[in-house]
């Protein structure tokens, strides 16, 4: 018998979700052992199952590490503890043995009671507030000394999520990703997605790389955000001044896009569009000034969407809406990721991994990209929930602009 052992109970849609088995492989992964105490399996769709077990492990290091890994899961330890907090020791930082959260929904115990944390994002920490009344996830940077951080594991349950039961794209664990897929069958369903989104109020985040620009989409994009179905918009310099090249120009990347051919000239042409914009002061001046006439930027500052623009160091210009403050980025990202219900994430791998790191897990994801191994690492990087869709960037547009009908 291995001499450190924990009780831990899991309850929710464990089998649904598979997080039973998944519990069950990570203890047996990290050589450890479990004796399975009590299983009551939920009989209807609706009624939850519970487990109870006792793990096993060689040390307290290994234990301590097997504990975190099956809190992700789901798995609470049944000690009657509170959480514990302890203070940041300076602005940024953290104590050593700090929680850091998944994208799951999360719950403290406070008291006795179990308090639901707010912000749902992975990767960060829980800060509890003076009066224990409520807790939330906080980036480490924006942590500031002497505020209560929640480590270790007691009093944490994450809650996982039940697998669908109904027959659509976006069912629970079903984020395979595949260049055969019925490419017409998904978008036809993600349009219908859109359509109750927006039906029922909730935002829809676009996040785009220039390949939208370069393959003649940007019409396609243009048009969801016209019409509504736009709620929210990231992206980098890149499909800004590509957009903008394109609306002034009608180049992209000095290639004509009415006929293909490079234009005499045209590699300038992105340069003479980031000037000017420049010289207008912003992409809502430039609108304002009628320099902007058509495109993405021009139906986004129409619209009044939330728009991100988010700077890099191989950044031409840049233009004088895009933010190059990285921290500054992010809160603006977090800011604006509140309330949405479904993410399209189209031909932008950066981006992509970046927003998908801020999503809570029950938040509809759809990536969508030429190379499948960017769907991929999405996936790998913990955005379990997203929609693999190998494709290229216009045809995908295209389509879902047929779908939804917009003009």
């Amino acid at each position: 018998m291995k001499p450190v052992a924990e009780e831990i109970t899991l309850e929710g849609h464990i089998i649904d979700s598979y997080a039973l088995p998944r519990v069950w492989d990570r203890i047996m992964d990290s050589g450890g052992g479990f004796d399975l105490l009590e299983i009551r399996v939920g009989k209807t769709k609706e009624e939850t199952s519970y487990a109870r077990m006792k793990v096993f492990a060689d040390s307290q290091v290994q234990m301590d590490a097997l504990l975190e890994s099956l809190s992700e899961l789901g798995a609470v330890i049944t000690s009657p503890n509170d959480a514990r907090a302890e203070p940041a020791p300076r602005d940024g930082a953290l104590p050593d043995d700090f929680y850091s959260t998944t994208n799951m929904p999360t719950q403290i115990r406070l008291g006795g009671q179990w308090l639901d944390v707010t912000n749902t994002e992975m990767d960060l920490a829980v800060v509890v507030n003076a009066e224990s009344t409520n807790a939330e996830m906080i980036p480490m940077s924006e942590v500031k000394k002497g505020d209560r951080v929640v480590v270790g594991h007691d009093g944490i349950r994450v809650q996982t999520l039940a697998r669908s039961r109904d027959k659509e794209i976006f069912s629970f664990m079903n984020a395979d990703v595949s260049s055969e897929r019925p490419k017409r069958l998904v978008i036809a369903q993600i349009a219908r997605e859109m359509q109750e989104t927006r039906a029922r109020g909730g935002k829809i985040l676009f996040v785009g790389g220039p390949a939208i620009v370069h393959s003649g989409a940007a019409p396609a994009l243009a048009k969801l955000i016209r019409n509504g179905y736009v709620q929210v918009l990231f992206g980098g310099n890149a499909i800004a001044v590509h957009d903008c090249e394109a609306a002034i120009f009608g180049t992209s990347l000095g290639v004509a896009l009415t006929t293909g051919q490079p234009v005499e000239g045209g590699h300038r042409h992105h340069m003479r569009a980031i000037n000017r914009i420049r010289r207008a002061g912003s992409l809502s001046e430039a609108v304002k000034q009628g320099i902007l006439t058509s495109g993405i930027m021009y139906e986004a500052i129409r619209a009044e969407i939330d728009m991100v623009l988010a700077g890099s160091v191989r950044d031409d210009g840049p233009l004088p809406d895009v933010v190059t403050d990285m921290m500054e980025v992010q809160r603006k990202m977090r800011a604006a990721v509140r309330g949405v219900e479904l993410a399209l994430m189209v031909s932008t791998m950066l981006h992509s991994i970046a927003t998908g790191n801020m999503l809570p897990a029950w938040v509809k994801t759809v990536a969508v990209d030429i190379n499948p191994a960017v769907v991929t690492k999405l996936a790998d990087r913990g955005t379990f929930q997203a929609l693999g869709l190998v494709t290229d960037a216009e045809l995908f547009l295209r389509e879902l602009a047929e779908e939804l009908d917009v003009s």
